[in-house]
């Protein structure tokens, strides 16, 4: 009582050590500490230090109480974390423990440890590639442009294999793979290359590179706001670097190399030049991906862009089953949305019927023979198609029904249920791989011409006119090729688009300088 009505006077030269520790500003500082992410947490004995000062500051008046004497090993101030979280090497972004350093590489005690639950990836087994190329001049059809090289990202699986980006190995002369902390580089040989996922599968016949290195897992496809982190060797440094971000989101995306539509997935994880091709880890140590992509845009800040596992397996499995790619099957035919209720109440469609109308249908496709135009198609393989062309994908969650057609293989047989004439008819149809008359590549192989009096013939493809018209050739390529480009269908399996690309100038062409890319419609009164 006397100590307690005390107000002036000297204070105990000795105070009781736990009110240090437990006074309430001292619980407020550490609380703060713990709440906000992305800081670094002190080590004990500062935080000790800071907790009593803390205190003394919030004294007006009177001598400030005398720091108790520490023992030479303090405790933890939180004993319930692990002491790797409390070691000043380590952090806590968005509450997650990982390594300080990992966009520069990071230390070797990273690969498949677990630090506060959570498992870091194998970063071991991502490697760098080294890549020359020799790429085609499709203007000058019989020359090769100056090569040059790239590096780009790729990792080990199973089996002895790496995998990387399609376009990191196109028109490739020489590959090569050095591993993380490794000064020496493999010659890699290229087993297969899918333009269209964008997907490329090496391997390395040298067994030293194959010591000591394990390859990755892969997991569940994620749901969004699922963590990621992407590891590769992005430009800026020469060493491994590691990004995190979350799913953002999961739909069709456009494969900007394959000019195709697979399942993909939107991450906020920045993805620069030198990280196409490194591996996507979820929070398990598991990978979930391939970074292939991003969006440049003045509006936009870091979305990047993931090949997900189905794909990624797809393009395995694939290889596994016929020793080589044989790509993804597309159904052939135009469709649209049958959203309006007066083009339903015009297709004799019942109220509970949903699907889509088909418009025309490739010629050439093994469907042809059953499908016309005007039916509407109800289900795919026994999954109901909404009007708009969903399906049903996860819980709260839809997407093209193209996703299901990609899921299969070439020569797979698919059940597909149509309306025709307000009749519901059921087809078993085989799947292919889909033929453009204006292919969007060419497979890496070199272009086809034939010169003959100066005329140079070629075929025409995307990158043909890329070459011709730039960039935007889009824009700047002469109407009748993009009208074929965008919406002509090939009549037969072997049809081309053949152009005079140009007249190289001799006695015997006089008068003919002046012919540009124009297409040749007959030759010798043999149509083309």
């Amino acid at each position: 009582m006397e100590d307690a009505k005390r107000k002036r006077g000297r204070k105990p030269k000795v105070p009781n050590p736990s009110e240090a520790l437990e006074s309430p500003s001292s619980n407020i500082a550490l609380d703060d500490v713990f709440s906000v992410s992305n800081v670094e947490i002190i080590p004990s004995t500062t935080t000790s230090t800071s907790a009593a000062a803390t205190t003394t500051a919030a004294r007006p008046r009177g001598r400030p109480k005398k720091l108790p004497k520490l023992p030479e090993n303090p405790e933890p101030l939180h004993p319930q974390l692990p002491p790797a979280i409390l070691s000043p090497s380590r952090r806590i972004p968005n509450g997650n423990a990982t390594g300080v350093g990992g966009g520069g590489g990071g230390g070797g005690e990273l690969s498949g440890d677990s630090v506060g639950g959570r498992v870091l990836p194998a970063m071991d087994a991502v490697v760098k590639v080294f890549c020359v190329h020799t790429e085609p001049n499709f203007s000058l059809p019989w020359q090769r442009k100056r090569q040059y090289s790239s590096s780009s990202s790729g990792f080990v699986i199973g089996g002895r294999r790496v995998l990387t980006n399609a376009h990191s190995v196109e028109h490739y002369t020489q590959v090569k793979v050095k591993k993380r902390g490794s000064d020496t580089k493999y010659l890699a040989t290229v087993l297969a290359i899918g333009t269209e996922c964008d997907i490329a599968m090496l391997t390395v016949n040298d067994d030293e590179f194959w010591e000591g290195v394990s390859p990755v897992e892969f997991g569940e496809l994620p749901a969004l706001q699922d963590a990621v982190t992407v590891v590769g060797y992005p430009i800026g440094g020469d060493t491994i670097s590691v990004t995190s971000g979350v799913v953002s989101r999961i739909e069709i995306l456009s494969y900007v190399h394959g000019s195709t539509e697979l399942l993909g997935l939107q991450i906020d994880a920045a993805i620069n030049s030198g990280n196409s091709g490194g591996p996507a880890f979820n929070d398990k140590g598991s990978c979930v991906g391939i970074a292939f992509q991003s969006l440049k845009h003045e509006d936009v800040e870091n979305i990047g862009y993931v090949i997900p596992t189905p794909v990624i397996q797809h393009f395995i499995q694939d290889y596994e089953k016929n020793e080589a790619y044989t790509g993804f099957p597309i159904l052939g035919v135009e469709w649209q949305k049958m959203e309006n209720p007066d083009l339903r109440t015009a297709m004799s469609m019942k109220p509970d019927q949903k699907g889509v109308r088909i418009r025309r249908v490739d010629p050439t496709a093994p469907e042809s023979g059953v499908l016309k135009s005007s039916d509407i198609m109800l289900s795919f393989d026994g999954v109901d198609i909404a009007n708009d062309g969903t399906v049903p994908f996860r819980h709260g969650e839809r997407i093209g029904f193209s996703y299901l057609v990609s899921q299969k293989y070439s020569g797979d047989s698919s059940a597909i249920k149509v309306l025709r004439d307000s009749e519901i008819l059921n087809f078993n149809i085989k799947l292919a791989s889909h033929r453009r008359l204006i292919p969007a590549h060419n497979k890496g192989r070199p272009p086809s011409y034939y010169i003959i009096a100066g005329f140079v013939f070629t075929i025409v493809s995307v990158p043909y006119l890329r070459s011709e018209y730039g960039k935007d050739y889009e824009y700047e390529a002469p109407v009748k090729l993009l009208d074929k480009l965008l919406h002509s269908m090939p009549q037969s399996p072997d049809e081309q688009l053949v152009v005079v690309s140009q007249v190289l100038v001799s006695d015997i062409n006089i008068g003919y300088e002046d012919i540009v890319n124009t297409q040749v419609l007959a030759f010798n009164d043999s149509s083309t």
